[in-house]
Order: C-alpha cells, then structure tokens, then sequence
C-alpha cells in the first residue's frame, strides 16, 4: 500500500531490496551472499587507530569538510593515478560513497535536468537523482561474451542538451564489469561534447582482478575539471560500518557537493576519519593481499554457481557475480530471491530491481563472493539443491 503522506518522487523508493533479502536471510538463518560486505574485519593497525582514537578524546564534530589528516592523506593516495588535488578546497569528506552520491547530484543538478545513469544502477543513484528533482535518462549494459559491455550508441543517443551530469562506476556493481579504454574515452568525448559534469563512483578502485588496473575518469584528457571522483573506505579497507567516504574534484564542484552536504548529515565519523588517513598511508598492502584473496573467492563462488547449474558471468571487480538462473528452469531471479532462503537457506539479489528495463535483466542473480571460504563453500554446497 502507498504511504500517502510520501512525496511522490519518493514513492518508488519506500525500501531497498537489501533490507528486504537481509530480513529474510535473519528470519531463515541462510547463508546471506545479498548484502556487500565483507564478513571479517580490515587490517588491524586501522583498528587500533580509531580505539586510540576514541581513547584519546576525538569524540566530538570533525571540521566540516573533513579532518585535515584525512583529507591530506586522500590527496596524497589520488597522486598514485597521477591527479593532484588541494586538500583544502579540492576534497571533501562525506558519510560513505551513499551521502557524496547524493550530495553532487543535490548540489550540482536542478529539477529538470537530466542525469544519465547506467543500468543496472546502484539503487541510491536513482533515488538521489529523484531527491535533486531531476530526470534519469537509462542506458544499459549489454551482454558481449560472458561479460558485460556499455551501450555506447545508446549512451549517445541519451546525452542532449538537458543533460547535466553523467553518474560512472567502475568497477561496476553488480555485474562486475570494469569499462574498457575505449568506453572511457567515449564517456569522456560525449562529457565534453555536451558539456556535462561526470560524478564517477570508484569505491571498488583496488578490487579488480586479473591484471586488470583501475582508470580514474578525472585521468583522461579534458576530464579534470569537469569530474567529482568518489571513493570509500568501506570497500577499500573492510570496514563498511565506519561511513567514511570522499569527494575529490575541482574546487567548484567540490563546493557544490559541500553545500549540500553540510545540510545532510553536517560530519560524520569523528574517530574514524584519523584511522582511515592511516589506512591510507601505511596498509595498502594488506589491500593488495585482500584483492588477491578476493580474486580467489570470485573463482571459486563461480565455479560453484556453475557446478550448480547456473549461467555464471565473468566478474571482472568487486565484490560481485552475477549469475544466470534460466539453465535451472527458473525465469524470475526476484521470485527465485524470495523463495531462496526458506528453500535452501542462501539469499542472493535479483538484478532487476537495479533497472528500469526490468524484462531485459529478470534472469538475473547478484552473489556475494566477499565472505569467508566456508561460508561460500556452505552457500554453493546448499545451491546444489536446486538442480533437483
């Protein structure tokens, strides 16, 4: 039933399917491969800096736009992609990837104009966009081999005069994908042809997999000063719960974003933001074994998915695999979700509620391959019983 008393924009967007596939997995004790996040904790000197933290009195406000340390240590990190940014006025700390999301779009976009997002989309992108007033334009992925490729025509085909911004991310959840060269330079002429403003969401930049690395859109040619990066720890660092995420981008655009931002949440994550600035400086290496050790869990929930007869596609990044559940005699990914956990105790996600072109992705199934190896292993040992 429609609560009445909602504004109409956010009717659509009453609760999210993580909530749901969560309960579901509480109320049936399953095995929970739905929700991204990891089940172990991130490297244990970032620990001890925020129980010091917490221990030495950094309890109260953080400065607006951040602790000085952390935005520092953001811009330090970024010069690793050979782009330079004054912590100062071009970094802006926010309440996980989820509030600078939502902050740009609220700062930079008037009702009316159009953002173009792609499908499938983090639920968030859509409801941030329906928060500013404007108007989504959808351009889709689409199947090339066993991966997922960007719609470059139709991309071309959304972009016109009304356009303002472009929401990117890459690595992309849920597939998986990670965007080529040649779809980066694409989404990079169109940002300057039409002149549009992209907001790129990076928060899975050291999860690829296979040799592959990570193109910051601010990197390519023109696409600087027309660019707000975003990225997290929760990802990054395994610590989802702390809410620490940042903006990076030229000062304009960063200050749009923080004007909207200080009326959000105001700070967030006082204790945290010191902790996260020492992950930065001192633990990518613990990020480098845990991006190996997440390449391992991908092959091995795939080839699991696939001995249980699922379709599985290629995941590329992320936490993420997505498989496809007609070889099972199955046609509704979302009937099959809710049916999951009470059936064979596993909840996964259905793709289609990240689209507006449901049809086109019902098939669908988004697992979570960030858990431990006997969880997977438990998870996969209880699909098999779908075959039968």
């Amino acid at each position: 039933m429609a609560n009445r008393a909602l504004v109409s924009r956010l009717q659509p967007f009453t609760s999210t399917i993580f909530a749901e596939m969560t309960a579901l997995a509480q109320r049936t004790s399953a095995v929970n491969l739905g929700q991204g996040f990891p089940d172990t904790d991130g490297p244990a000197s970032m620990l001890e800096a925020a129980r010091a933290a917490i221990a030495n009195g950094v309890n109260q406000y953080p400065p607006g736009p951040g602790m000085p340390e952390l935005r520092t240590a953001i811009a330090e990190h970024r010069t690793r992609y050979g782009t330079a940014y004054d912590p100062d006025t071009e970094v802006l700390v926010t309440v996980g990837a989820t509030e600078a999301i939502a902050s740009a779009l609220l700062g930079l976009v008037e009702p009316g104009d159009e953002v173009v997002l792609v499908e499938p989309y983090y639920d968030s992108y859509a409801a941030s966009v329906a928060l500013a007033g404007a108007e989504r334009k959808v351009v889709s992925l689409v199947p090339d081999g066993d991966r997922f490729a960007l719609d470059l025509d139709g991309l071309r085909a959304a972009m016109g005069p009304r356009t303002k911004a472009i929401l990117v991310n890459t690595p992309h959840n849920p597939t998986g994908t990670v965007y080529t060269a040649d779809e980066l330079a694409e989404i990079a002429r169109l940002c300057q042809e039409h002149d549009v403003v992209a907001i790129t969401d990076e928060v899975y930049e050291h999860l690829l997999f296979d040799g592959r690395q990570h193109t910051p859109l601010a990197t390519l040619p023109g696409m600087a000063e027309r660019t707000l990066t975003i990225s997290s720890s929760g990802k990054t660092f395994s610590a989802t719960g702390w809410k620490v995420g940042w903006i990076c981008g030229p000062a304009e655009l960063v200050g749009a974003a923080r004007a909207a931002k200080q009326f959000l949440t105001f700070v967030g994550s006082g204790p945290f933001q010191p902790a996260v600035a020492h992950a930065l400086r001192t633990e990518l290496d613990w990020v480098e074994a845990q991006r190996l050790a997440l390449q391992d869990k991908r092959n091995r929930l795939s080839a699991g998915l696939a001995e249980a007869g699922f379709g599985v596609h290629a995941s590329e990044g992320t936490y993420f695999v997505c498989a496809d559940v007609r070889p099972l005699g199955f046609e509704d990914g979302y009937e099959l979700c809710r049916a999951l956990p009470e059936r064979i105790g596993v909840a996964a996600v259905p793709v289609q509620v990240f689209t507006d072109n449901q049809e086109n992705w019902r098939h669908l199934v988004r697992f979570a391959f960030s858990k431990r190896d006997e969880v997977l292993d438990e998870a996969v040992r209880r699909l098999h019983k779908l075959a039968s």
